[in-house]
C-alpha cells in the first residue's frame, strides 16, 4: 500500500466540472480558459520558430529574448528595472512556478498564510514541503482583506505570506494601501511573500494593478509570478514567469532546473517576437475583457442571481441564495450544469471551512459573445 503524501487530494473541481459539460453538452463557464484563440500574429509566430529550427532546449532560465521583453514590460508598467539575467525566470506554466516558489522557500514545520477563498494548488505545495497552511478568510461580500486577522495569524512560525491579486476567484483587487499595511505588519520580521499576479492586466473601471513590483519594500523579499497563457488567451501553452531578487531567484532556480529545467522553446521565441511586435496588447487587455464582462452582466441582470460586476480576472461570483436557498453550492453546480446547460464552479471549493450559508458560483467570462448571451440566456430562465 502507498501511504499517500496528499491522502486528502482528488481530482480537482476544474477538471470535474469541464469533463461534466463535455458529457452533458453544457456550455462551458466552469475551468478559466477562453473558447477563442490568441492573437493571429503569436499562433503564426510559432509555426515559424518551430519550422526554423528552434526546437532544442532553451536556456534553464528562459530565452533572453523574452526575459528581455518581460523586463521591458515590467519597466514600462511598473517602473520597475530589472536584471534579466538574475531575476527573471521563464517557466512553464505560472503554477510550477509556484510550486518551485514554495519548495525553495518552506521548510518542515513552517507556517503559510494563505486567503480563502483561494486557489487550490497553494496547499498541496505547502505540504509537500512539510509546511501548514494557516487560512485567513477574506470578507464578504467585497472579499477584502482583514489587516487585523492577518496580525493575529502571524506567529514566529510564519515563513511566507500568499497573495492573489487580481483575486481568483472573487476578482477583489488588492491597492497600495494593501500593500503599505502588509509591509507595516511583516517589517521586522522574517517573513517571504508569493504575489500570484497571473490576471494582473485584467482590471477595470479605470483601477490600476497595484503590484508587489510597484512597492520597494515589499519586492525585496517577494517572488512575483505571472501568465503568458491569462494574457495571451493561451493557456494551453502552459508558460509563465516568475520575477524575484538575485537570492530569491537563485533559490527558485534550484529548484526549477530539477521539476522541469527549462520551458518550451518556439513558444518562447513566438512570445518574445509577439511582445516586441505588439507591446499594446497587454494594455487593450482591461477594455477587452471589461466589455465581456459588461456583456455577461448585462444579460445576467435579467435573471434571479445576484452579483456585483467583478473588479478584474475573467471571472463573475453569483449568489443564487433567491433560487435555491437550501441547495449546496456544488449541487448547485452540478445541476446547473445538468439540467440548465451551463457549467460553473462551487465557489465552497476555494476554502478549507466555507461558510454554512455560503450560495456563490463562479462563471468564466473569457468567451466568446455569442457563448455569454446564450449562457445568460440559460440561467435568465432559471
Amino acid at each position: 500500500m502507498i501511504a499517500s503524501k496528499l491522502p486528502h487530494v482528488g481530482t480537482t473541481i476544474f477538471t470535474t466540472m469541464s469533463r461534466l459539460a463535455a458529457e452533458t453538452g453544457a456550455l462551458n463557464l466552469s475551468q478559466g480558459f477562453p473558447d477563442f484563440d490568441g492573437p493571429p500574429a503569436l499562433l503564426e509566430a510559432v509555426g515559424r520558430h518551430v519550422l526554423a529550427g528552434h526546437n532544442q532546449y532553451a536556456p534553464m532560465i528562459g530565452l533572453p529574448a523574452l526575459r528581455e521583453q518581460v523586463g521591458l514590460k515590467i519597466q514600462r508598467l511598473y517602473g520597475r528595472i530589472l536584471d534579466i539575467e538574475q531575476e527573471i525566470t521563464i517557466t512553464p506554466g505560472a503554477t510550477q512556478g509556484i510550486f518551485c516558489a514554495i519548495q525553495a522557500l518552506v521548510r518542515a514545520g513552517d507556517e503559510v498564510i494563505v486567503f480563502d477563498p483561494c486557489y487550490d494548488s497553494y496547499e498541496p505545495s505547502v505540504q509537500l514541503s512539510g509546511g501548514h497552511c494557516v487560512h485567513v478568510p477574506l470578507q464578504p461580500p467585497e472579499f477584502a482583506m482583514d489587516w487585523q486577522r492577518v496580525r493575529e495569524a502571524i506567529t514566529p512560525r510564519t515563513r511566507l505570506i500568499i497573495l492573489n491579486s487580481p483575486h481568483n476567484p472573487s476578482g477583489a483587487v488588492l491597492s497600495p494601501t494593501d500593500l503599505d499595511q502588509l509591509a507595516a505588519l511583516i517589517r521586522d520580521r522574517d517573513i517571504y511573500l508569493l504575489s500570484d499576479e497571473v490576471y494582473e492586466h485584467l482590471v477595470f473601471d479605470g483601477q490600476q494593478h497595484a503590484s508587489v513590483l510597484c512597492h520597494d519594500e515589499l519586492y525585496h523579499r517577494a517572488f512575483v509570478i505571472s501568465s503568458f497563457g491569462k494574457t495571451c488567451h493561451v493557456t494551453g501553452w502552459k508558460t509563465g514567469y516568475v520575477v524575484a531578487p538575485p537570492a530569491l531567484s537563485e533559490e527558485l532556480r534550484k529548484i526549477h532546473q530539477y521539476v522541469s529545467f527549462a520551458g518550451v522553446t518556439p513558444l518562447q521565441w513566438a512570445l518574445a517576437e509577439f511582445m516586441a511586435a505588439h507591446p499594446e496588447h497587454v494594455t487593450e487587455l482591461p477594455g477587452f475583457y471589461q466589455q465581456k464582462r459588461d456583456l455577461f452582466c448585462q444579460q445576467l441582470a435579467h435573471s434571479r442571481f445576484k452579483f456585483v460586476p467583478t473588479a478584474g480576472t475573467y471571472f463573475q461570483i453569483a449568489d443564487y441564495s433567491a433560487i435555491c436557498p437550501d441547495l449546496p453550492d456544488l449541487e448547485m453546480a452540478f445541476w446547473l450544469t445538468r439540467e440548465q446547460g451551463v457549467a460553473c464552479i462551487p465557489v465552497s471549493v476555494f476554502y478549507q471551512r466555507p461558510p454554512a450559508d455560503l450560495r456563490l458560483v463562479r462563471f468564466c467570462f473569457a468567451k466568446r459573445e455569442d457563448t455569454l448571451r446564450q449562457a445568460a440566456e440559460r440561467l435568465c430562465r432559471v
